[in-house]
């Protein structure tokens, strides 16, 4: 099989990108960033924005599934750069897919296009999708998920993965940030830390997006439709957090912070950045609304249906995580 992976330089893209060459299948890579490693495995390799139509078109000619996970995310950015990327970017594939007659594609989303600020206990894709977000990441992925599902049809089977916290070895996001700022002191639990979520380690993320790919087609159960994926053991905030401090040989953290405070200071950090930032390259914020409210409020969904649907099975629960983790940042 012929997979183009867009963004498969990056944790999530290089996981499926890896899965796939595993068995067999013949792998592109659509990236802005020139990544010599995928070359060094035997993939072609293709450097170029996806908002671009030439590149979108290049890339897709000849593939037998388009496996989108490349997107801008994080905490902050211009509207206009999220929109360019997951929206425009999410157009122009679609569009190039078409035009090229390629019968298959598998979105990457994310849980956030749901939550409203509370909590979700047992969430399932009857959730409709939130009426504001709080940051231009989930508010884009909204849009442009809407667009995947929508072009779905008999020439264009479509479908949309939302793995909820993506993390392990060679993450860039989440990990990272909790182990630096552990080590610099400023580490604080939201809340009192009880907060129930789901995650999702990698290995998991990327089978379900497999799954997807071998179970999609014109007509499929999975055809127009999204799915939470998750790898099936939520744990409080604190046990996550804590876990990958030890994983990094790093002890517990105890200090929290209530969550209107967080809010507060997430708000005055969005009203500083928007002001400063315009003369000065601040990086990204320590805190903002859309961080406090995920990191204080629950998220368990209920991935029965990519069970059924896809065949998916949760492969690595937390704890095998931590150790695996934890041999990784050892060397």
């Amino acid at each position: 099989m012929k997979a183009l992976v867009t963004g498969g330089g990056g944790f999530l893209g290089g996981a499926v990108v890896d899965a796939l060459l595993a068995r067999g299948d013949e792998v592109t890579s659509l990236a802005r960033g020139d990544y010599p490693a995928l070359a060094a495995k035997g993939v072609r390799a293709l450097r170029g924005d996806l908002a671009d139509p030439d590149a979108a078109t290049a890339a897709v000619t000849g593939q037998d599934v388009v496996v989108h996970v490349a997107a801008k995310a994080g905490l902050w950015g211009s509207d206009a750069e999220f929109h360019h990327s997951n929206v425009t970017g999410t157009r122009t594939l679609l569009a190039a897919c078409r035009e090229a007659g390629v019968g298959r594609f598998v979105f990457t989303s994310t849980p956030s296009v749901v939550h409203r600020g509370g909590d979700i206990a047992g969430g399932d894709e009857s959730l409709p999708y939130a009426e504001h977000h709080d940051s231009a990441y989930p508010r884009t992925k909204a849009e442009a998920e809407r667009l995947v599902l929508a072009a779905d049809g008999p020439d264009l089977a479509t479908t949309a993965l939302r793995p909820h916290l993506v993390w392990g070895p060679g993450d860039t996001q989440l990990v990272p940030r909790i182990l630096a700022r552990a080590r610099a002191g400023t580490l604080r639990l939201v809340g009192d830390g009880s907060a129930v979520i789901d995650t999702t380690y990698v290995d998991d993320a990327a089978a379900a997006h497999l799954d997807a790919v071998d179970r999609l087609a014109p007509g499929a159960a999975c055809a127009g439709r999204p799915y939470f994926v998750t790898s099936g053991d939520p744990r409080p905030v604190r046990e996550l957090i804590n876990g990958i401090l030890a994983a990094g040989g790093l002890g517990p953290v105890d200090a929290t912070v209530p969550r209107p405070v967080a809010v507060a200071a997430g708000a005055a950090v969005e009203a500083t950045w928007r002001v400063l930032g315009r003369v000065v390259d601040l990086g990204e914020p320590p805190m903002t609304r859309f961080l406090a409210r995920q990191l204080a409020t629950t998220h368990c969904f209920d991935i029965s249906a990519a069970r059924r649907d896809l065949g998916y099975r949760p492969r690595v629960d937390l704890d095998e995580g931590f150790a695996r983790l934890a041999l990784a940042l050892a060397g």
